[in-house]
């Protein structure tokens, strides 16, 4: 078990006051099975009136409303968890859907829905035929092929960190073999809902205390996975960054259909068009 301080400050800063609109914020660990949350806290400057729900996923979404102009925002976000995921998990995988391609249950295919839909177009199949190429026959080991998809996005695509908002398209990701972590989630995602499964993005934090894992320099970072939903297993974590299985060091904050539904700060101004100066992020995930 591994006991885990996340601390991460978002700092917008403008020219002159200006009118602050209010901010979306995905900042609370989500608990689970392997997740217990100790406590978090946030705190707004200006003072904001915080108020908290609950989003179609099942995300802790807070909403911050101002009442003053200001110059500079900050947000700050502790929170204190223990992690006991194991490091190399055993799925008990569905005896029906042990081999690849299997068929989701009329109730799991409905209730999985836009989860396992694509996102993005490809109309010359081109991510369709690249996901293709790791079906090794018409009958495949179910988790082989999805180890073998993660290990592929990190094989083929180069690792570059990139802190411009936005995500590349997957066809974008494959013809210029380069991306940040949520390009590899997206175009991992992508590929297996181009094989029928169903999967999500999941943000939250890397932890990296040996500082060998791609996506953080540090102990620890922002981060961006994926999750398959795979019958008797349900949903399997998959790091395509660093072609892992299971979230020993991954702390989630937002399962979502999109990886735009999971930016940590959102929000607007009324001012001046260049009012806007910079947005300065600093995350520190410590034991």
């Amino acid at each position: 078990m591994a006991h885990i301080r996340i601390h991460h400050r978002t700092t917008y800063r403008y020219r002159h006051a200006v009118n602050l609109r209010p901010h979306r914020l995905m900042l609370r660990p989500r608990e689970g099975r392997d997740l217990r949350l100790l406590s978090h806290e946030v705190s707004v400057t200006p003072q904001a009136k915080v108020s908290w729900a609950t989003d179609v996923f099942g995300n802790a979404v807070a909403t911050a409303v101002f009442s003053e102009m200001a110059d500079v925002l900050t947000v700050d976000s502790v929170a204190l968890v223990d992690l006991t995921a194991a490091a190399w998990p055993v799925f008990a995988i569905a005896g029906s859907a042990l081999t690849f391609p299997f068929r989701y249950s009329d109730e799991e295919w409905t209730d999985l829905g836009a989860l396992a839909a694509r996102q993005y177009s490809d109309p010359s199949q081109q991510l369709r035929r690249w996901a293709q190429g790791f079906v090794a026959g018409n009958a495949t080991d179910t988790l082989s092929l999805l180890k073998d998809i993660s290990s592929g996005v990190s094989s083929s695509i180069s690792y570059q960190s990139r802190e411009a908002e936005g995500t590349q398209t997957p066809t974008q990701t494959l013809d210029r073999g380069w991306g940040s972590c949520r390009d590899f989630a997206v175009l991992f995602v992508e590929a297996v809902r181009s094989l029928g499964f169903g999967a999500r993005i999941v943000s939250g934090y890397l932890f990296n205390p040996d500082q060998i894992l791609l996506g953080s320099q540090d102990q620890g970072s922002t981060h961006a996975w994926v999750e398959v939903f795979v019958p008797g297993a349900g949903w399997i974590t998959l790091d395509p960054t660093n072609r892992s299985m299971g979230g020993a060091n991954l702390i989630p904050v937002a399962v979502t259909r999109d990886i735009a539904q999971s930016v940590p700060v959102a929000g607007s101004f009324v001012g001046a068009s260049d009012a806007f100066i910079s947005m300065d992020v600093e995350v520190e995930v410590s034991t």
